[in-house]
C-alpha cells in the first residue's frame, strides 16, 4: 500500500468517525440510556464493504460515549459491541442482510448487560428496547444500503475492496 493510499484510507476513516460522532451527538436525545435509537449505528453496515471502516465506526463510537451519562464504563463497553459487530459484518458476513444481525445481537446483549449491571434496570427489558431500538436502525440502513448500491457513483465513492457485487 502506498503513502497516498493510507492517508487517504486514514481520511476516510476520520470522516466515518465524524459522521458517526456528529450524528450520535445531534441526536443524543435519543442515542443514549434504555431505550435508544443511534441512527449512527448505520454506518456500521458500510463495514461490509469496506473492512477498514471498523476503525473509523469504533472510533466514532468511543468519542461519541464520552458524552454518555455512564461515561467511561460505555467508552469501554459501549465501543466494545460496536467494534466486535463492525467485525463480523467486515469479516463473518457472507451477505449484508446477515451483517444486519449482527449489530442487533451484540448491542442488545452487551449494552442491556452494561445498563443492568450499572444502573439496576432489568436486563431482559433492557434487551428488548436496545434490541428493537438497534433492529429499527438497521433496517433502515439495510434499505438505505439496497437503494445506494444500485448507484454507480456511490459504490465508486465507497471504493469497496470486499462484496462490491453485493449478495442480499
Amino acid at each position: 500500500m502506498t503513502t497516498a493510499n493510507l492517508t487517504r484510507k486514514i481520511c476516510q476513516n476520520g470522516i466515518v468517525a465524524a459522521v458517526y460522532f456528529v450524528l450520535t451527538l445531534a441526536l443524543s436525545g435519543f442515542a443514549y440510556g434504555q431505550i435508544q435509537f443511534r441512527i449512527a449505528e448505520m454506518l456500521v453496515l458500510l463495514c461490509f464493504f469496506r473492512p477498514d471502516f471498523v476503525f473509523g465506526v469504533t472510533l466514532g463510537c468511543f468519542l461519541a460515549n464520552i458524552n454518555s451519562a455512564l461515561g467511561p464504563y460505555d467508552m469501554l463497553i459501549g465501543t466494545a459491541a460496536t467494534f466486535l459487530s463492525s467485525l463480523l459484518v467486515a469479516y463473518a458476513s457472507p451477505r449484508l442482510a446477515v451483517g444486519c444481525l449482527y449489530p442487533i445481537v451484540f448491542n442488545a446483549f452487551i449494552v442491556a448487560g452494561e445498563l443492568t449491571w450499572l444502573l439496576g434496570l432489568p436486563y431482559w427489558v433492557n434487551l428488548a428496547y436496545v434490541g428493537l431500538g438497534e433492529a429499527s436502525v438497521i433496517v433502515v440502513a439495510y434499505a438505505i444500503m439496497l437503494a445506494l448500491v444500485r448507484n454507480k457513483g456511490f459504490m465508486a465513492a465507497l471504493g469497496p475492496s470486499r462484496h462490491a457485487g453485493v449478495k442480499w
